[in-house]
Formats: structure tokens, sequence, C-alpha cells
């Protein structure tokens, strides 16, 4: 049949959106039992382009939901709302070890263009014309969010404002070691109604300039900075952690005479490091085990032996059971950079022991690896990472498998967000009284 005679109709709603929203995708006035590709396409800040398509058959209407009609094969397969985004994947040609984040400006959206293509099609979508094509924006970004560089204290720092009057509850937001300022999370986080500060602590400008890195008092200027924002509520402060973030998170949490946390949440990391120590020390200790670093038959390193086996030494590792506040943990078990299961559990363990276990949350999910990102962001289960200490690049083992890891960063993200509003907006139902100490 000459499908230049129907027009095939394209819908995605909504085509403007948060990273973390869904979306519906239909395609209407396809001849019923109409063989068709959906194909997403989007081209990153690096300039890689990334796709994934799933095949469906038009129904006695000649339509299809993606939402609720399975894709019988492609990128995913099944009924996944959200295949098209979370299965992306490097486009034929690609060179390896590519990670898909927004990593310049987080004013901008993330474009991903929406096509139908005629017949069950896996390549070649560059050389065929589409039936029909949208262009979706994708925002960390929500209206009304501002985002404010900060420099003041020798910070290299970036608050993520919420939209409206204020004041909010904050968030100290760390990455891994990776180092840079990572923004996309914060301001999420941001959209989500949190003051968001995102922080550089291993390639901060100071350390730049000088070659020292950032001591701890580095991290209780960044609280306070937060703490005495005329927009935050002071009493009511959380910090995430990922990867070495939660090493500082979990180190600030239990021993800062400074911070004050209302909640932490520590995404794929560990309790283990010299409890009197400061980020040097911290990864100093991984490279006095180095020895324990493994490669796969790829040739990509992994790291997880590093902190193995947990150590019994009480100086090894952050006392949790002096932990006053919630503490969310989320972990893979198939974390292959950092031991974030075993630590987990033993985290677990050592907060039984001292009774503040009430305090523990533990999301642990199988076949999943260490990058647990906000929704629908593609899985790497292997990656380029460059070690800011020598600036040597390697190819990272994460772990995970692409389905598994897509759900838990979606269920994940969910509960994180349930948490920080429980235990950050928790009791300000009267705003008026809770708000008149400040």
């Amino acid at each position: 049949m000459d499908m230049k005679q129907c027009c095939v109709k394209l819908s995605v709603q909504p085509s403007r959106g948060l990273m973390d929203e869904k979306f519906i995708i239909l395609v209407q006035n396809a001849p019923p039992g109409f063989q068709l590709t959906v194909h997403a396409l989007h081209k990153c800040e690096d300039g890689h382009s990334w796709e994934a398509f799933g095949h469906y058959t038009a129904n006695a209407t000649g339509t299809v939901n993606v939402s609720e009609d399975p894709s019988l094969g492609g990128t995913y397969s099944g009924v996944e709302p959200m295949g098209l985004l979370w299965s992306l994947r490097p486009v034929p040609g690609s060179k390896p070890g590519l990670r898909m984040r927004k990593m310049k400006d987080v004013q901008t959206p993330m474009e991903v263009t929406i096509s139908v293509y005629q017949g069950h099609r896996t390549e070649g979508f560059v050389d065929q014309v589409p039936l029909a094509g949208v262009v979706v924006e994708r925002w960390y970004m929500a209206p009304g969010v501002r985002r404010v560089p900060i420099t003041e204290d020798g910070l290299t720092a970036t608050l993520f404002l919420p939209s409206g009057p204020g004041p909010f509850p904050g968030l100290l937001d760390l990455w891994g070691g990776g180092g840079k300022l990572v923004e996309y999370r914060s301001a999420l986080l941001a959209s989500h109604g949190i003051a968001s500060l995102a922080l550089d602590y291993l390639t901060p400008k100071i350390t730049m300039e000088t070659g020292k890195l950032v001591d701890n008092q580095y991290f209780e200027t960044a609280y306070r900075v937060l703490q005495q924002h005329p927009q935050v509520l002071g009493s009511r402060i959380a910090m995430m952690g990922l990867s070495l973030g939660t090493s500082v998170t979990l180190k600030m949490a239990v021993y800062s005479q400074v911070i004050k946390l209302s909640c932490a949440v520590c995404i794929s990391g560990s309790h283990v490091q010299p409890i009197d120590g400061s980020l040097e020390q911290i990864l100093g200790c991984f490279n006095e085990n180095a020895s324990k670093t493994r490669f796969n038959e790829e040739n990509q390193v992994i790291w997880r032996d590093l902190l193995l086996p947990i150590p019994t030494d009480p100086t090894l590792k952050v006392d949790v059971g002096r932990l006053q506040c919630p503490l969310l943990l989320v972990v893979g078990e198939d974390d292959q950079n950092w031991p974030a299961y075993e630590s987990a559990m033993d985290i677990k363990e050592m907060m039984e022991r001292a009774g503040n276990s009430h305090l523990l949350t533990v999301l642990a999910y199988p076949n999943v690896g260490h990058l647990i990102e906000p929704p629908y962001t593609p899985h790497a289960r292997a990656s380029t990472f460059k070690t800011v200490g020598t600036g040597q690049k390697l190819m990272a083992l994460w772990g995970g498998e692409t389905v598994a890891h897509s759900r838990a960063q979606e269920d994940a993200w969910r509960k994180t967000l349930v948490f920080l509003r429980e235990n950050l907006y928790g009791g300000m139902n009267s705003v008026a009284t809770s708000f008149s100490h400040l």
C-alpha cells in the first residue's frame, strides 16, 4: 500500500516536560494491521547521536499507543511507556564507552526527535524519510526554577531555587570521583520543591589553583552558605551523595559539629574510610589497595574489591551507630565499581547493634549497577572514566542490566522524592506556625 496517500499522525503529550515525567506517544491514521517503527533520536552536547526504537503493529482503528501496546522488537520489547528514552544507545559506528548525561547547560532542554517509519526497521533510519516526526523537549529545570552560581567563600557550586517565594528546604548534592560541577540532579530536585546546592569538591577552582584537595571545612562552608540563604529553611537541610559523595555525606552526617541534617540519601557508596581522615586520606586508602583492581576480559576496570572485605576495625568505617537523622541507602547488587550492597548490609548490622536502625531504609536492587541516575537516563554498563588524581583515561565497568537498571532508576527516584518530602517537609502542615521561629 502506498503510504503517501495516508497521513499518519504522530502526537507526543506532553511534548515539553521534565526529565522524570512520563509522556504518551500516539500514532493515528495508519492502516489497520500496519507494521511501523517508532524511533527516538537525540544528539548529545558532545556531538554523539543516540537512538532507540520499537516495532509496533497498528490495531483495527489504525492506532498505536506506546504506553499500552507492546513493542515486538527493537531496543526494547513489551509494553514500555518510556522505552524510547531509557533504551537510547549510541548510533552504530559510535566510539565505545559513551555515557549520556547533561554536562553543559541545564538551562536548555534535551531534545529528542520521535519519528514513525514504515515497516519494522532496525537500521538505516538516516536514509529513510519518516512518515511523521515530533521534537520533544525534556527539561531538568521546571519553569521558574532559578540557577544561581556560588563562588563566595572559595566554593565552586551552583544553587537551584524552586519557583515561588519560599523559603524552601535545602539539599547539598555531591557526585562522585569524576569531579566537575554536575548540575542536572540538583536542577531536577529544585523542580520538585527543594533548594539544591550542587557542589564541586574534587575539581573546584581552589583545588585547580593550589593543587590541594579541599578539607572537611569546605563541606561545612557549603552547608552554611545553603543554611543562611534567605530562601532556605536553615533547620531543614538534607545531603545526597553518589559514590564518593556517599563517603563524604556519611562522614559529615556523623562527625561534623556544624552540619545538622534532617536526613541523608546515599547512592552506590560505602561507609568504609579512615574515620578521622580528610578527602585526601579517603582517596589515599583507595590507592593503598590499588593491587585489588581487577580487569574483565574486555579490559574494563573493576574497582569494587578495593574496599573488600568490609573491615571489622572500627577506625576504618564511619560509626553509623551514632547517626541521628533518617538515612536512605540506594544500592545495586551488581555494582562493579563500589561494594555498595556489602556496605549497606554492614551499615544495617552496625545500626541494629547500636539501636538506631529505625532511621535506616535500604533500597537494594538485583541486576543493577553503580550509576543509579534520575529516571529514563540510559544505562551505561561501562564508560570512559578519567581519574581525578592522575587524569588517566580508563574504561570503568559500572555493572547492571539495562531493563532492571532502568526500572530501579524509576523506582528509587520516586521513593527518594517521597523520603525527602517526608523528612524535609514533614510536620509543616501549618505553615504559619512552623515558620514563625525563623
